[in-house]
């Protein structure tokens, strides 16, 4: 008997962040399935971005973004839901930027044009991650290094992306594939309410809440996170 094909993933990073946020991930499950991580850096709107990922995806394949990468998730739903069999939505939200949020994207933009970049990275670094993180100088490290990779011209498409985006909670009651909602106990930048939000309205969604976790799940706690993944893509 032929075996169907392993479905390939399909990761989104976010914010300021390159494949290295999928680090631990990749590497527990690149011997099953092809993995491709999305180029997210080169357009000003998420319609653009989940355009030119629709372009490089396989036909067919499982999804999984997190925090700008589930935003970019939903903007994928809305241009091509049959091309998603599974869906994972990691430490994100459905909802627009608040009017607080958006000012306080523009004040950092304006720190960044003027040669201020890495400051305005490391400012966030403890909004970031849990509590008990907060001297751990090398993920600290990691996690600015990734922005400082990636560069601030990048950023700078991104956070344009990011305030010009539309809600998606009501998407969400469409969204009819395999969902499941990651997001850390201590996550203050999209916390669990947000998740809870999103798991409530997508039908038959799966929830799981990381403990001592921040926002960057799949580096502070990337065995829980590969596991949950692996039963998402068995199940």
């Amino acid at each position: 008997m032929t075996l169907p094909p392993t479905l390939p993933l399909v990761l989104i990073p976010g914010l300021a962040c390159t494949s290295r946020l999928f680090d631990k991930q990749i590497e527990a499950l690149k011997d099953s399935r092809e993995i491709i991580v999305a180029d997210h850096t080169g357009h000003d709107s998420l319609g653009a971005i989940a355009r030119a990922i629709l372009q490089e995806a396989p036909e067919k394949f499982a999804l999984a973004g997190l925090s700008m990468g589930g935003y970019l998730s939903f903007e994928i739903m809305r241009q091509a839901p049959q091309r998603v069999e599974r869906l994972a939505l990691l430490d994100t939200s459905a909802r627009g930027d608040t009017l607080e949020k958006v000012e306080q994207r523009r004040a950092a933009i304006e720190l960044a044009r003027v040669g201020k970049f890495e400051m305005v990275c490391r400012a966030t670094l403890d909004l970031s991650i849990a509590h008990s993180r907060r001297n751990d100088f090398d993920l600290k490290r990691a996690i600015t290094d990734m922005a400082m990779d990636m560069g601030v011209d990048a950023w700078l498409l991104q956070m344009a992306a990011l305030m010009g985006r539309a809600s998606s909670v009501a998407l969400l009651s469409s969204i009819n594939c395999p969902t499941l909602v990651v997001v850390g106990d201590e996550d203050q930048l999209t916390p669990r309410e947000c998740a809870e939000e999103m798991a409530g309205q997508i039908p038959g969604a799966k929830l799981e809440i990381i403990a001592d976790c921040g926002h960057m799940s799949t580096m502070e706690r990337p065995d829980a996170v590969t596991r949950i993944l692996q039963d998402w893509l068995a199940g």
